[in-house]
């Protein structure tokens, strides 16, 4: 029986969830604040988290980033009635396999529970002799020009930085390249580098030898040996250690790591493709990421584009996502109402293909026609289309990208600030920023 931890400051609700769980055959712990919640997650194992965005003693945000330095293979369900879609974005870019909102739909809350408990372990560093998932190539011109990009690298042994929003689809960018590759036989090896923590990071690239610090109760073979002739993917790169970084650099340079409390030097063999969400030549300035080791991975750079700039594509992706969703979840959903259609064209998606795709695969699950009707759609996707909050794709184009962007990083750190009523260091963990990174923008734009 699969093993659930609730965190839930709601009594009815919990008492509700707690038996509608039951009767599905999960294993059901409740505590209703979130110091109990965390000691809970410590004291055993369990196969899914479900919590609660705010709690009487902290935030959802906050407890989730504890939970993934303690075990980050264990997923987490963030439940909310605050519905905002930047919010969520950023709950699933802190670790959280996914953000629903209430009122909770049971059977919706079902399918994530039972995805969550099949979810492959461990979720830091997966190991592909090859992929059998497919790739939406899209025809328009953004589409277009990536994907010969793609096609021109990835005969080389070049390294590659891949750049783009969460949900872009940086991940299969890299293993498109991979397949392509004369690599394609060997393994494809992918490391989350912001689900590791500063101290097992390098112990997770590199290997150790048993004994070589607490803990270490046998040899570990590291991800860059795994990767041996094959490509080794570093997703959110910008994440590492000034100290990891410091031995990656030596690594690409010599070709040879050693595993910590070894003496013996390993020759490796290995490509390695980068992603991040951020800009790291902007890392760099700000001494965030050594300029020589940025230097070392930007032979070739790939910008992956958001799917609001990429809409021509949409039917494409829509076709795709429904045949799937059709397929796991046993249904026959031919197509989208009409009013559905515009909306999704009115809708700026901020998490991209990710979000997109759980849209659809949510809505196929919730649709019993042959249509899937604008009542399957999230609420807060609707409520946001209809407020006037997402940009209609008919709307005049942005041009000044930077202000834009520095727009929004002022009004979601005020935002953080004032949720955690301005304790810097809990808005820096919330933002995934370190505190001296958080002062200098608050400098920037003027945040007292």
């Amino acid at each position: 029986m699969a093993s659930v931890l609730l965190i839930e400051d709601d009594l009815t609700f919990s008492r509700i969830l707690e038996g509608f769980l039951f009767k599905h055959g999960y294993q059901v712990t409740v505590n209703h604040n979130g110091k109990e919640g965390l000691k809970t997650f410590q004291s055993k194992p369990f196969d899914v988290v479900l919590l609660d965005y705010r709690l009487p003693d902290t935030t959802g945000m906050d407890l989730l980033i504890e939970m993934k330095k303690i075990n980050a293979d264990v997923p987490v369900i963030i439940m909310t009635s605050f519905s905002d879609i930047r919010t969520a974005v950023k709950a699933i870019k802190l670790g959280a396999l996914e953000y629903i909102t209430k009122p909770v739909n049971p059977d919706e809350l079902l399918m994530h529970v039972r995805e969550a408990v099949k979810k492959e372990k461990p979720l830091v560093a997966k190991k592909r002799q090859s992929v059998n998932g497919q790739f939406v190539q899209g025809a328009s011109e953004p589409s277009r020009k990536l994907h010969e990009y793609i096609r021109l690298v990835a005969p080389t042994n070049m390294s590659v930085i891949i750049q783009g929003e969460s949900g872009t689809g940086k991940e299969y960018v890299a293993r498109t390249i991979h397949n392509l590759s004369s690599r394609a036989r060997a393994p494809f090896v992918a490391v989350d580098c912001g689900a590791l923590s500063k101290d097992l990071a390098a112990s997770e690239l590199f290997g150790h030898v048993k004994g070589s610090f607490t803990g270490a109760v046998q040899d570990k073979t590291g991800q860059f040996e795994a990767a041996h002739t094959g490509t080794l993917f570093l997703d959110e790169v910008g994440n590492l250690s000034y100290e990891v970084q410091v031995k990656l650099l030596r690594a690409l340079q010599e070709r040879v790591i050693q595993p910590i409390g070894s003496n013996k030097e390993i020759r490796i063999d290995v490509r390695i493709i980068t992603a991040t969400n951020d800009d790291l030549s902007v890392s760099v300035r700000q001494g965030q990421f050594r300029e020589d080791l940025f230097h070392r991975l930007n032979e070739f750079m790939l910008q992956v584009p958001p799917l609001r700039n990429r809409m021509e594509d949409l039917d494409e992706f829509l076709r795709f996502f429904r045949e799937s969703a059709n397929i796991e979840l046993g249904k026959n959903v031919t197509g989208f109402d009409e009013r559905v259609m515009k909306l999704f064209k009115s809708y700026d998606w901020p998490g991209n293909l990710r979000e997109l795709k759980n849209v659809v695969k949510r809505s196929v699950l919730l649709t019993s026609t042959e249509t899937v009707e604008i009542d399957a759609l999230p609420l807060e996707m609707v409520s946001s289309v209809q407020s006037g909050k997402s940009k209609p794709v008919d709307s005049p184009p942005i041009y000044d990208l930077k202000a834009l962007q520095e727009t929004q990083e002022k009004e979601m750190i005020m935002k953080t600030l004032q949720e955690v009523r301005y304790n810097k260091s809990k808005a820096a963990r919330i933002l995934n920023i370190d505190r001296k990174t958080l002062y200098l923008k608050m400098e920037k734009y003027g945040i007292e």
